[in-house]
């Protein structure tokens, strides 16, 4: 019942069965990097290097601006095998969710954009600006689906400021420094399990006196419909019935939106061999972020006055409207990659990038001027590998064509850690693309990416039973199983002069 937990915690858990990498990242920040499956961090093809390795726009002449927009398709479906509301009542068997499986929940498609620019100020130094969007996701279940008590909706948006530097020091080394200012802004909507909620309280002598006066009244009506009943006998069958009409209560709705500005810094380093082959580190930190927003509550089918407002109040572990806030740290990652020349014609690269999604232990969700207690969700994410290896192909003067293979790892250790609004899975990212110059100042980058997710199941059970005063939970258990596959199709116009 206490819901308004995973209207935040949920929203930075990940969030987003529609990102490509692990975690709640986006994923394609650069059309030219998805043609090789991100994997030519040292190529330094054009600005979008500020986002994957800084230090290269040291190796770009003149003003170059890249502009691209990848357009995502993803294709989900839930299976549930069982999931099941709070057990209340000790001696009873856990009630089923009696839902659907979702719906279509993945939106059919959604695009993001990303805009670049450099500026060589002159031998030594280069300046860029980069605009991204480095985490989004968008999913929209049933009303009716089984896991509704975890979430029904949820919408990620986020738009990062990358201004750049880089420093060619020699033929051999170069540096990069940038610093990022990120905006999150994020909207939830999930169900309210009014009816367990309200049966869980009644265990309680608050519970029981809410309940006393409509036990009565009942006690009285079955008395003088049958004067052969006990006193006992008529409260046990009034008790019955007060419990089966509350069972019957529709579910509530908790909807929440919040937003923030976080401030970090990025890192790059170039080691250029010769004229065929370079090296390059790269480190983009963790960004801080204190989300805060607003929670609405709303009991459709509560149209019972007393009862109404006890939910309001809480006397029935419903809630009022109230702020909440979740302090978030993102992860910081490294990259090392590399890029040979082999040839005129062909050019190979690599990348491996760590991302450190182990800073997530927990979520503490804190709703400031209420008297409700914190909501602790423990997610206990592991540190993730991406590795990517990619080729260039010459075709001829105008045509440069792509292609490459990546494993990304998902930072979710096991299926009870798990949410429904982060069905992340270990994944295979194929990618083909290429780039073809209209004219000496312009060209266009394309790319098509197919991503094939590991099954994901998920048995997630949220531990704080609803109505209780000093944690907040709904103590649903999610029980199912995802089938994920993923396209991404970009496109990317590039100039210089």
């Amino acid at each position: 019942m206490k819901l308004k937990h995973l209207s935040l915690s949920v929203m930075m858990m990940g969030v987003a069965s529609g990102a490509m990498a692990s975690g709640y990242h986006f994923g394609s920040q650069s059309v030219s990097s998805q043609g090789t499956a991100f994997a030519n961090g040292a190529e330094a093809a054009d600005a979008s290097t500020i986002f994957y390795n800084p230090a290269g726009l040291t190796r770009l002449d003149g003003t170059q601006f890249s502009g691209g927009v990848t357009l995502v398709i993803p294709d989900s479906k839930y299976t549930d095998e069982g999931s099941t509301r709070y057990k209340y009542n000790a001696n009873a068997a856990p009630l089923p969710n009696n839902g659907n499986n979702g719906g279509s929940f993945a939106p059919s498609a959604v695009a993001a954009p990303s805009l670049y620019m450099s500026h060589k100020l002159n031998d030594k130094l280069t300046f860029g600006m980069g605009v991204f969007v480095p985490f989004g996701a968008k999913l929209d279940y049933d009303s009716k689906w089984s896991g509704r008590y975890a979430l029904q909706s949820i919408s990620l948006e986020t738009i990062n400021f990358n201004p750049t530097l880089a420093l060619k020091v020699d033929e051999h080394h170069s540096f990069g420094f940038g610093l990022s200012a990120q905006y999150i802004k994020a909207k939830l909507t999930k169900g309210v399990d009014v009816a367990t909620g309200v049966l869980n309280v009644g265990q309680t002598p608050a519970g029981q006196a809410l309940a006393a006066p409509k036990v009565t009244a009942i006690v009285q009506k079955l008395m003088q419909a049958n004067p052969s009943l006990t006193l006992a006998q008529a409260r046990t069958q009034a008790v019955a019935m007060y419990q089966a009409g509350i069972a019957k209560l529709p579910d509530g709705q908790a909807k929440m939106d919040a937003d923030d500005w976080g401030f970090g810094f990025n890192l790059g380093y170039m080691f250029t061999l010769d004229e065929n082959t370079r090296f390059g580190l790269a480190y983009r930190s963790n960004i801080q972020h204190k989300l805060k927003g607003n929670v609405t509550w709303d009991y459709p089918g509560v149209d019972d006055p007393t009862l109404l407002a006890a939910l309001r109040n809480g006397a029935a572990g419903g809630h009022d409207n109230s702020a909440a806030s979740v302090d978030v740290n993102t992860p910081e990652s490294f990259s090392a990659n590399v890029f040979h020349q082999l040839n005129p014609t062909v050019a190979l690269m690599g990348d491996v990038t760590w991302t450190r999604h182990s800073r997530l232990k927990s979520i503490d969700i804190k709703f400031p001027g209420t008297s409700e207690g914190d909501l602790n969700i423990v997610q206990n994410w592991k540190d993730t590998y991406k590795v990517s290896v990619g080729a260039n192909y010459k075709y001829s003067d105008s045509l440069l064509l792509r292609g490459g293979l990546a494993y990304d790892q998902s930072p979710v250790q096991n299926d009870n850690l798990r949410h429904p609004a982060l069905p992340d899975s270990d994944r295979y990212i194929v990618s083909l693309g290429g780039n073809y110059k209209i004219n000496k100042q312009s060209s266009v980058d394309f790319a098509y990416s197919y991503l094939f997710f590991k099954e994901a199941k998920v048995n997630y059970t949220d531990s704080c039973a609803p109505g209780s005063l000093t944690c907040t939970g709904n103590g649903e258990t999610t029980v199912g199983k995802y089938k994920t596959n993923l396209q991404m199709i970009g496109l990317q116009y590039n100039y210089s002069f």
